[in-house]
């Protein structure tokens, strides 16, 4: 006889995520098997939170406190009226200490009526999940750094002449452009909603925190203006994640055989540069990509037409208390025979202060030419449509149990 058949259970979910790598925001015991406060402990110990910490516990419920406006504001239709027509149960406010959200998920193995209260639980861990994530980005109280290096390493190259006409521009090349757009920071509850959507859920893996969009005069200098940019090492090809690079403008391979089919029947050299550009305008509008062969965010318009990549760049950044950390010691040195404060100061480990911090970091690129930005930014390719479509599959993702248990139809 097998004793203690529960050491023996599978929990199919967990393999799910951990083997097969389906995401723990779609499992439905996102937060295992917990009936007991002590078993709560257990878990968030696990997590990275104490449990008997008053401090920590507080902590978790302003998150919980700020899950339940979340939800309102972006998922229910008191707050959204696209929103499902539902309400947070009254026994969800009614709780004290944190623990007991955590047992709430379980009682509906065992307690069939307490199933619906079970589903709201789940709903709000998950967000409560994500904001943490949003929060604990270690990298995020460097971001005003961050978002200057990667924006003058662009800028040192965008030159306006007298007319107002715009430029990449340095002394060997220059490629016109229409505009030069830099993405303001994402705003928190952008970035809450946008984990919530994403299969990995976790802050790390959001690439577009920072972003820049090159509108140029044709497809042709979209080209042109990538390798500008390549060859004057603002982007390096060496740190492009490449999972992330995705191009509608262009059938790269079609222009490319008609490029070289061209340059057969063609003596470059004895061309005038007005009637080669306009051959290689009218070789990219030949390469445009039919709409089955598109790559493009799930959210968008099927005739989004652009080119998008994702770099990385290291970024310096120099502690500013190390300098100042420095000098009082040097006046602190001075005086530290006959001053104990002086002495302590001197005594001080300053071996795990880092004066230097570098890492890499993501920004997202996006190239398109006029005519197609114009498209893009109407209709179904709107932003605000962009935006809606991602709203709407986070509400779906986080709601899906109780929307079928409920039977609805959002």
């Amino acid at each position: 006889m097998v004793e203690n058949q529960d050491r023996y259970n599978f929990y199919w979910e967990i393999y799910d995520v951990l083997l097969q790598g389906n995401s723990a925001l779609d499992s439905n015991t996102f937060f295992g098997q917990i009936f007991s406060q002590q078993q709560a402990e257990d878990f968030l110990k696990g997590y990275g939170f104490e449990g008997d910490n008053p401090v920590e516990l507080s902590e978790l419920f302003g998150i919980f406190q700020e899950s339940l406006q979340f939800i309102k504001r972006y998922f229910l239709k008191e707050g959204n009226p696209e929103g499902l027509d539902l309400a947070i149960p009254g026994e969800i406010y009614q709780i004290v200490d944190i623990k007991d959200l955590f047992t709430m998920p379980s009682r509906g193995v065992v307690e069939p009526s307490q199933y619906e209260m079970s589903l709201w639980a789940t709903i709000i861990l998950k967000v409560m999940h994500t904001i943490l994530h949003a929060d604990k980005d270690l990298r995020y109280r460097y971001f005003s750094t961050i978002q200057t290096q990667i924006f003058d390493s662009f800028y040192r190259y965008i030159h306006r002449d007298e007319e107002g006409h715009l430029f990449l521009k340095s002394s060997e090349d220059q490629v016109p452009l229409q505009e030069f757009e830099t993405k303001a920071r994402k705003s928190r509850d952008s970035i809450i909603i946008k984990l919530l959507h994403k299969k990995e859920n976790v802050a790390e893996e959001l690439f577009d925190r920072i972003g820049l969009r090159l509108i140029t005069k044709t497809k042709f200098d979209a080209l042109r203006a990538i390798k500008f940019l390549y060859d004057h090492h603002v982007i390096m090809i060496h740190n492009i994640t490449t999972s992330r690079s995705f191009n509608s403008l262009i059938d790269m391979q079609k222009f490319r055989e008609l490029y070289e089919s061209h340059m057969e029947k063609v003596d470059i050299n004895q061309m005038p540069e007005e009637d080669y550009l306009q051959l290689m305008e009218q070789l990219c509008e030949d390469s445009e990509l039919p709409e089955r062969q598109r790559k493009h965010n799930r959210y968008s318009a099927v005739d989004y037409k652009a080119i998008h990549f994702t770099g990385r760049q290291l970024i310096k950044y120099t502690n500013p208390f190390f300098k100042n950390f420095t000098k009082v010691r040097e006046l602190a040195k001075e005086r530290a025979e006959e001053d104990e404060l002086a002495q302590r100061l001197m005594n001080l480990d300053t071996s795990t202060l880092a004066k230097d911090v570098r890492f890499f970091y993501s920004f997202e690129v996006q190239v398109t030419d006029v005519q197609s930005h114009q498209t893009n930014t109407l209709g179904e390719a709107s932003h605000a449509e962009y935006k809606k479509n991602q709203l709407r599959a986070a509400m779906l993702r986080v709601f899906k149990p109780l929307i079928e248990f409920k039977n609805l139809n959002p």
